[in-house]
């Protein structure tokens, strides 16, 4: 069983990156003194999963030389990107941000014309002899009610171009790069059968419009584990099921849910509350325990701190509660809570069978945002640089290495 080699990865967009400087600021201030932990400890090199806001990518595509500029930084600090996250296209640092991180969705041409500026750019940070890949939304927010008739068609005419717009990429610089599209709960595509069987139906549109084989290449999936935890789907099922029906995952982001163990437990309920903040959704599952697996009993789109006594009879009577805060992976309990870290470690697991080699992410971008004080600086550096070394000691024991990290 062996995972990945490429470089231990981190996404960015957990500092802000509201322009160039803004960004090269964040890899100065925090991914640079990252680094330098992960080095002191033994650990290999670093990636920066970079997070390019569309005003962002469109100063650095029309700069004459500023996909160099980020270059010539990573080169210059030991760093190195194979991956963006394209999901988040506007301020994601701004005080609410909610359902506007699914906008503009996959049926705007936006949408597709950003996600091509960020593959062109991460075509021209790559490595050599590397793949790229760039996670996106699922689509969109299922939260606004009815959706257009129209609305998968126009996204899929969308991905289709893309995909020609990436087999052209791959053509003109000799670099891959895959989109990932990202699951999550109360969006369009927040199961995995859900994303199965949207794929079937792209991939048939895809052969009648003559470009099949580029949306085979180009096209898959982003696991964020977090998310598919909180719809209590099995780690190992979620992958073996996109691995049957051919669908590639492109890339995993390592995240862990917080998980309220005993919904009874009116502390508890108190604490878990306490990670309902104003700037990001928290989607919160309920379930039972059903023979090996789980049945899902109560559903919310976000939570409030009223939650903690007024949740629906469905969640007081639910065995386990689930709720999307990316909780930073390094800490497996969170006093009366626990977190999904034995999801995580299944995923890995799971991923590691795989013939193929899918990146790797760690994405808590919620550090500004965690209850208690704002972290400082070196706080947040010291947490993301033991997100990392967790990452790398639980591939290590998957690996049955008793190196430590790698």
């Amino acid at each position: 069983m062996t995972l990945p080699s490429l470089p231990t990865c981190y996404c960015t967009n957990v500092h802000p990156g509201r322009s160039v400087a803004e960004v090269l600021d964040g890899l100065e201030q925090f991914t640079v003194p990252v680094r330098d932990r992960l080095a002191a400890a033994g650990a290999g090199p670093l990636a920066a999963g970079l997070w390019f806001a569309a005003p962002v990518a469109e100063a650095l595509s029309a700069e004459e030389g500023g996909p160099a500029r980020i270059a010539q930084f990573l080169a210059a600090h030991d760093l190195t990107c194979y991956t963006l996250n394209a999901f988040p296209y506007g301020d994601f640092h701004r005080d609410a941000v909610k359902a506007d991180v699914y906008r503009p969705d996959w049926t705007e041409e936006v949408r597709r014309s950003y996600t091509l500026r960020c593959a062109t750019l991460l075509a021209a940070l790559l490595p050599e002899g590397r793949e790229g890949s760039v996670s996106t939304l699922p689509l969109g927010s299922a939260l606004n009610g009815e959706l257009p008739a129209d609305f998968e068609a126009r996204c899929v005419e969308n991905l289709l171009t893309l995909a020609r717009d990436l087999d052209e990429l791959h053509d003109r610089t000799g670099r891959v790069i895959r989109l990932a599209i990202e699951p999550e709960p109360f969006c369009v595509l927040e199961t995995t059968a859900q994303t199965i069987a949207f794929f079937d139906r792209l991939r048939t549109a895809a052969d009648e419009a003559g470009c099949g084989p580029a949306v085979r290449t180009h096209l898959g999936v982003c696991y964020d584990v977090c998310h598919q935890a909180v719809e209590f789907e099995s780690a190992a099922e979620v992958v073996a099921a996109l691995e049957t029906a051919d669908v590639r995952i492109n890339k995993v982001q390592l995240s862990c849910a917080v998980e309220l163990p005993d919904p009874r437990d009116a502390a508890a309920r108190e604490a878990l509350v306490r990670y309902a903040e104003p700037r990001y959704l928290h989607q919160t599952f309920a379930a039972n325990r059903s023979g090996d697996g789980w049945t899902v009993r109560g559903r919310a789109a976000d939570i409030e701190p009223q939650f903690a006594d007024a949740a629906p009879p469905e969640f007081l009577d639910a065995e386990v509660w689930r709720t999307h805060f990316h909780v930073p992976i390094s800490r497996t309990d969170l006093g009366p809570l626990n977190t999904t870290r034995p999801e995580l470690t299944a995923a890995l697991a799971a991923v590691a069978r795989l013939p193929y080699a899918p990146h790797l992410e760690v994405e808590t971008y919620t550090w500004p945002v965690l209850p208690g004080a704002t972290p400082t600086r070196e706080e947040q550096i010291v947490g993301i640089a033991a997100e990392l070394l967790a990452a790398a000691e639980i591939a290590a024991a998957l690996d049955g290495s008793d190196d430590g990290p790698a």
